[in-house]
């Protein structure tokens, strides 16, 4: 592990700090191609990286109190929808978000768990985005963190740095970097709610948008769930605009409203930092406190 992944990981300790009274136990276990994380014995997520998949994702991603997943993977008329992901279309003429292997893949490399039990799971990744026949444009380094301050919340917290190994641009496109797809329960489609940090509401009064964080979530008998997405201030393009659906999805995506309408360019060797903070919860955006947790993200540096 390099010098900066490990003094990340030592920042991320110290600002994701719980309060150790009311803090889950949280394990992990690397078996085959995937890391699987339990919270209080509980099953809780799985990190895939298997050699046939697209890209690293986490599947299923399970709310708190129903233990049935908030997020959805590869729905009919979206197969490239797997969960939670980061990905990004039309790299140097590839395309890493979409299905099709042959068309771009991110490997996983160096997939490991750092740290698990007590209060919190410490995984790192090594990805390398691929393409037959062309120079690898990208690779990305991961930190990912998981807490569980309270029985009813759970936060993933992403530090994604992404190099660039030749010069990159990357052409307008509606595919890129953070995303969620929802379970169809969540979605608006189905009678859940969208909402950003301003109030808007369904896909409507949030795309294209430009919000620090939109949170989406639905009934399930009698309970509510959702999931969260925020963005860290430090983030290039911050606050991104948001690319939203109310068939259940969400994705803080600069690359759709490319500054001055042009496309992205990047030189050899720029390196982009991005952050993420994904907060899995019961009840709706007020009871869950989702303004309330991007000011303690916000603070974290």
């Amino acid at each position: 592990m390099n010098r900066r992944l490990r003094t990340a990981i030592l920042l991320i300790s110290v600002l994701t700090s719980v309060n150790p009274l009311a803090a889950a136990r949280i394990t992990a276990e690397k078996v085959g191609s995937k890391i699987n994380v339990t919270i209080d014995n509980k099953f809780f997520t799985s990190y895939i990286f298997s050699d046939d998949e697209k890209y690293p994702f986490f599947y299923p991603v399970n709310g708190p109190l129903t233990g049935s997943s908030v997020t959805s993977i590869r729905n009919g008329e979206y197969p490239h929808h797997s969960s939670l992901f980061f990905g990004c279309d039309l790299v140097n003429g590839g395309n890493w978000w979409q299905e099709g292997l042959d068309r771009g893949r991110i490997i996983s490399v160096n997939a490991q768990i750092i740290k698990q039990g007590g209060d919190t799971v410490f995984i790192t990744d090594e990805c390398i985005w691929i393409r037959p026949g062309a120079i690898s444009p990208l690779k990305d380094n991961r930190v990912i963190t998981i807490t569980s301050p309270s029985p009813d919340k759970i936060l993933i917290d992403f530090d994604i740095s992404l190099e660039m190994l030749t010069d990159v641009t990357i052409l307008k496109n509606n595919h890129s970097l953070f995303s969620v797809r929802t379970a169809a329960d969540l979605s608006v489609k189905y009678g859940g709610t969208m909402v950003n940090a301003e109030d808007m509401r369904s896909e409507k009064e949030t795309f294209g948008k430009k919000s620090a964080w939109i949170d989406y979530y639905g009934k399930r008998g009698n309970n509510t769930e959702g999931i969260a997405i925020l963005q860290h201030p430090s983030n290039p393009w911050y606050p991104a605009p948001w690319f939203t659906r109310d068939y259940g999805f969400m994705s803080p995506t600069p690359m759709y409203w490319p500054e001055n309408g042009r496309d992205i360019s990047f030189k050899k060797d720029t390196v982009l930092n991005l952050r993420y903070r994904v907060v899995i919860h019961s009840g709706d955006h007020k009871e869950a406190g989702i303004a309330g947790e991007f000011e303690k993200y916000k603070a974290v540096r």
